[in-house]
């Protein structure tokens, strides 16, 4: 049962990150469902293979919201280095270049594309294990240090990845520099309601951080493109109204897990964030006064 709905979350995961992603991306460059479904079979996979190195319930809400983040987070991760130093592909259609680059210029070198892309594998590899390592070595660290340095670490990687890719050729945004970081230390507070593990609140801080920015730039802002389609004519007019289709199930999840949360919070739960103070409880107080009552 616990395997099957971790599947089911990944399977919710990847549906999330799918339909942003075509949303914004099919009018410049078409619709396919092998495409579409990528996303959704990786999630799936990650999910059943993280079920038992997390050791999260997935059948409590708590380990739910963990988990969808989790999943998200390593989904959109994988994805990421395969675009970035694998992935064979035309880069002229793009405003900003996918694959790895310096300076705005991609680089064509496969040996070095891989090169530099293992090196950033072992560094993540690393990150992980020495973040293992703190929390075995400094288990009883103020909450506070860890959300604010491990709970946002993901969004400042996301932070200088993205701009060592975009800055070169939109100029550096310091509002979108700090954006990552921030959202990402929101959510990893709220995570730290649910689990001690500092990896599993990095890691699902940035997911959900994901999520969220790429839910406000996609739907607050449809009509503007994606940084890397800036300036690029709309090849497939038609799909302008055949995504619309998709936001329905795209704001379901969205329900789902904000009405996971108002469970978990109203459920025993312990984590990270453990101290009880006048403001956590008023907090926890206000999601339970706006959850809906049982009949």
């Amino acid at each position: 049962m616990n395997l099957i709905q971790a599947i089911l979350i990944g399977v919710l995961a990847g549906i999330h990150t799918s339909t942003w992603g075509m949303y914004k991306d099919a009018i410049h460059e078409g619709f396919t469902w092998p495409k579409y479904f990528r996303s959704i079979v990786l999630a799936a996979i990650l999910a059943a293979i993280l079920l038992p190195v997390t050791g999260l319930d997935v059948t409590r809400p708590a380990g739910m919201v963990v988990f969808f983040g989790v999943v998200y987070g390593f989904e959109r991760l994988t994805l990421e280095l395969w675009k970035s130093f694998i992935r064979e592909e035309d880069q002229s259609k793009y405003f900003i270049p996918m694959q790895f680059g310096v300076r705005g210029k991609p680089v064509y070198d496969r040996r070095i594309r891989y090169s530099v892309g293992l090196g950033v594998l072992l560094i993540l590899i690393g990150s992980v294990v020495g973040v293992a390592a703190l929390q075995r070595a400094y288990p009883d660290l103020p909450a506070w240090v860890v959300l604010i340095t491990v709970g946002s670490l993901g969004g400042w990687l996301t932070a200088f990845g993205g701009a060592w890719k975009d800055a070169p050729v939109e100029g550096f945004e310091t509002f979108k520099f700090f954006r990552s970081p921030g959202i990402t230390l929101f959510w990893a507070v709220i995570l730290g309601f649910f689990t001690e593990n500092w990896l599993l609140i990095g890691i699902g801080a940035a997911g959900y951080s994901v999520a969220t920015i790429e839910t406000y730039k996609t739907f607050f802002f449809p009509s503007k493109p994606r940084g890397k389609f800036a300036g690029k004519p709309i090849l497939f007019p038609k799909l302008l109204k055949t995504r619309y289709y998709f936001v329905p199930i795209y704001v379901t999840i969205w329900m789902l897990i904000i009405g996971t949360y108002l469970l978990a919070f109203r459920q025993p739960h312990s984590g990270l964030i453990a101290a009880r103070s006048d403001v956590v409880q008023t907090l926890e107080n206000s999601v339970s006064t706006v959850s809906v009552p049982s009949s």
